[in-house]
């Protein structure tokens, strides 16, 4: 079995890290690729690694992209994806989206975070959240799936198992995140170059960040809850890839190190790509770069009460294109781990 592809935005970032997992895909051809700027290039001359990959860049365009297709990855900036998503899906073309477009379930609240009113409303009800762990079942027949956040990712596995088992407290949940300096997407801006980020780590959007009600919403359906509110407090640090999430929460009585780690363990002992560490063990980056695995340690603090989980991805893998692929693998019938 084959399944033709389509990469909308594969110049970016997503895009790029895509193209390296798809073109090694045993079950893939890319069929198309699109880059409003460099439409008419050969891929090698944007990306000299893919030189003997014969695709070229064309300017996006769903009838184009829906003749060639059968599954379209959309690694665009929020806003811009539901324009394609749209006309892909009533085209019957299956959607796997990477930005933020149809994450979020309320309307009131997208509009609040991104300053706009939802583009695409209607497609709402259709799309599957993203995140395989949680909703493997749903992705099966999806034909719209929201890719979770990289942010997103490094903390929901860790703490949604924990909050389904009732071994944290709801209230208190605080979750401290540095990302590399690649999450915030290919562009030319002053305060990603490289002398403004080398030597250099800093807090940003503390309050307020667009991942936050993605996470809240989750958080809250696994607990069983109506509302789930965080502190998140994201950071850059120089390095290319790679995100290191730091999360305390209240432990419930008689809950410890052990106990959440025996909790994370029985959560995913048949999950292929999570790493759940030994007592003593914390993450690191280092682990996961390049790949689609998170690694997860724990400890406590009696002093505070508090487990003090550690989690690592990759932001552009696990936490885009390499959770994309595999919940393309998911959609097709194939090996969750295959191309991964």
């Amino acid at each position: 079995m084959n399944t033709k592809v389509a990469i909308v935005g594969a110049s970016g970032y997503a895009g790029e890290e895509l193209l390296r997992i798809l073109l090694k895909h045993p079950n893939v051809t890319i069929t198309c690729i699109t880059s409003r700027q460099n439409a008419g290039r050969q891929i090698g001359e944007f990306f000299p690694r893919f030189v003997e990959a014969d695709l070229a860049f064309s300017t996006p365009d769903a009838d184009d992209i829906a003749a060639k297709a059968d599954i379209a990855f959309l690694a665009l900036p929020h806003g811009l994806a539901a324009e394609y998503a749209e006309p892909l899906v009533n085209k019957g073309i299956k959607v796997i989206d990477i930005s933020a477009d149809f994450r979020l379930r309320d309307t009131n609240v997208y509009k609040q975070y991104y300053k706009n009113d939802h583009p695409a409303p209607a497609l709402l009800h259709k799309a599957v959240y993203g995140l395989p762990e949680l909703y493997r079942d749903q992705l099966k027949s999806a034909q719209l799936v929201a890719c979770a956040g990289c942010y997103v990712t490094s903390v929901l596995l860790p703490m949604t198992a924990m909050l389904k088992a009732g071994i944290i407290e709801t209230n208190g949940i605080e979750a401290i995140s540095l990302s590399g300096i690649t999450g915030a997407g290919r562009k030319v801006d002053l305060p990603y170059i490289y002398p403004e980020c080398n030597e250099s780590m800093r807090p940003y959007t503390v309050t307020g960040h667009r991942h936050l009600p993605e996470m809240e919403q989750e958080l809250a359906v696994a607990a069983g809850v109506d509302e789930v509110k965080i502190n998140f407090i994201p950071h850059l640090i120089p390095v290319n890839r790679g995100i290191h999430s730091t999360i305390l929460a209240y432990a419930k009585p008689g809950v410890d190190d052990q106990a959440a780690l025996d909790c994370l363990n029985q959560a995913y002992k048949n999950e292929p790509f999570i790493r759940i560490l030994k007592k003593g063990q914390l993450a690191d980056t280092k682990h996961v770069t390049m790949t689609n695995f998170c690694e997860i340690g724990c400890a406590y603090d009696k002093r505070t009460n508090r487990i003090i989980v550690s989690s690592v991805i990759d932001n552009l893998t696990k936490g885009a294109s390499g959770q994309a692929v595999q919940i393309m693998n998911i959609i097709c019938g194939y090996d969750e781990t295959t191309g991964l």
